[in-house]
């Protein structure tokens, strides 16, 4: 199973496994001593105290080690060292990796033909005595995390004023400018600003923003951006997976290296915090309820790109250098720059406009977010002490909007009932899983202010009000302004989150 823990969490890890290696041995010796005490005090036995004690160190010391080898073993294959699990699914993966641990102990004991032996009423003993406090030690050991925590938001909180938003003008970037800028932010953008300065038309004359049109892969250019600069937040990207896959060099160069590129640009620059926009598709194939540290198996280059990206903006955090990456669900609604490509609001388009609702598969789950919601958790991660945010990964999104496409349809239905849902079989798309966003509430206290029936409203009402007379028309998807604009584009531009 692949690890996905952050870089800093090695430590814990490590700490785990040495009280792991403590707690396996500890309780097995207390078993065999409790055994011999009730054997020697209670019942009666025709072996003498000295034969039996020296019996039962004999079968400690020759059991202790396979014990520790099997149950480490076994804890690593359920993912209890790669994964934050819910503390109530971690106790049930912990009895069954302790119960599989002493199974495997017994078919040792068998085949070993007694050499590897231990007294039955020790064995059951150190059973039941080792998955109680690795229990409890993993109880402990989660509290004591949380006090580090606790004490780094005790540090004097860090707070940004003059802002970079790579990409300001997208999707993101547009409904994020507006709101740093009415909380009264000094904003610099850069974005080549292939749509025009339509997405920050209310904007423009703001005497905190200031606009830099150009390419976020020329150095100089960032060098230039940067100066003065305490926050970066990083929302330029080819976004989208048929996006992604028209020039797979391009994307890579866009979105991985790039990336790498501004953030040791930043660094060097002295900037403090730097917030990265990832995406949910990096857990691709996912089973249960996934959590920041759930392992990845992202099914597109988009996805990868990311993934790569994390990877790298982890590698660069230091003591002046706070990388936080946010991870954001399946957007909707409506922001400066509209998009009519995503799923949400596509459907609901159709069915506005053409009265019907096209379902490829159906059964496949996705973790939904309004953009301004978006917008709004990176405020939040802003605004939050710097030790609660350095080098942390986190889901954004909302945990009662994870839906399945059919559920989408339904809903869209609900809100555009003369619409007909057609439902088309689809076996490609890898794509499913559902996430949890529990950190990010209890970290930063965030909780989404839109539903998805009014993000559905919203996109209805403005197709229905006339502010979108065509969603078909290229300048609302990333993928056919693309192919659109054609080889140029591809070799030259760039498109923003």
């Amino acid at each position: 199973m692949t690890s996905n823990l952050p870089p800093n969490s090695g430590r814990i890890v490590r700490l785990r496994l040495f009280l792991d290696v403590m707690v396996v041995n500890l309780c097995l010796m207390l078993a065999l001593l409790i055994r011999y005490a009730v054997l020697v005090g209670i019942e009666t036995t025709t072996i003498s105290p000295n034969a039996l004690f020296h019996w039962y160190m004999t079968s400690y010391f020759r059991s202790a080690g396979i014990l520790t080898l099997l149950l480490l073993g076994t804890f690593w294959l359920h993912g209890l060292y790669q994964q934050n699990y819910l503390w109530a699914h971690k106790l049930r993966l912990l009895f069954q990796a302790v119960s599989l641990g002493y199974l495997s102990l017994a078919s040792v004991h068998y085949l070993s033909q007694g050499y590897f032996y231990l007294p039955r009423g020790a064995y059951f003993m150190a059973w039941a005595l080792t998955f109680v406090v690795l229990a409890v030690s993993r109880l402990l050991l989660r509290s004591w995390e949380r006090l580090q925590t606790q004490a780094l938001r005790t540090e004097e909180s860090y707070h940004p004023n003059h802002i970079l938003v790579i990409g300001g003008a997208g999707y993101i970037g547009s409904a994020l400018v507006k709101q740093l800028l009415e909380q009264g932010y000094h904003v610099r953008i850069l974005d080549l600003l292939l749509y025009g300065t339509e997405p920050i038309q209310e904007h423009l004359q703001h005497p905190n923003l200031e606009i830099r049109q150009a390419d976020f892969r020329q150095v100089d250019q960032v060098l230039q951006a940067m100066q003065g600069i305490d926050t970066v937040v990083h929302l330029g990207a080819i976004v989208g997976d048929p996006a992604c896959a028209l020039n797979e060099p391009l994307t890579v160069e866009v979105n991985v290296i790039a990336t790498r590129m501004i953030a040791e640009i930043a660094k060097g620059c002295g900037v403090r915090r730097f917030l990265f926009a990832s995406t949910c598709s990096v857990y691709g194939q996912g089973t249960g309820w996934l959590t920041e540290e759930s392992s990845q198996q992202p099914v597109s280059l988009y996805a990868r790109s990311k993934q790569a990206s994390e990877q790298a903006l982890q590698q660069l955090a230091s003591d002046t250098f706070s990388p936080t990456i946010l991870r954001f669900g399946t957007l909707y609604g409506i922001s400066g720059r509209i998009r009519f490509d995503l799923v949400v609001n596509l459907l609901t388009a159709k069915a506005v406009q053409e009265k019907t609702i096209s379902v490829f598969g159906g059964s496949q789950w996705r973790p939904f977010l309004h953009v301004n919601d978006a917008a709004k958790a990176i405020v939040m991660t802003l605004q939050a002490p710097i030790g609660t945010i350095h080098n942390e990964v986190f889901n954004v999104g909302s945990q009662h909007q994870n839906f399945t496409i059919d559920e989408i349809a339904q809903l869209i239905q609900n809100e555009v009932p003369e619409a007909e849902v057609i439902t088309v079989p689809l076996e490609d798309d890898l794509r499913d899983y559902r996430v949890t966003f529990e950190k990010l509430e209890r970290e930063l206290g965030f909780h989404p202010s839109w539903t998805l029936e009014q993000g559905i409203r919203q996109v209805a009402a403005t197709l229905q009000d006339g502010t979108v007379s065509n969603y078909r028309d290229a300048r609302f998807s990333n993928i056919k302004h693309l192919q659109d604009e054609g080889h140029t584009l591809l070799t030259t531009h760039y498109f923003n989150v």
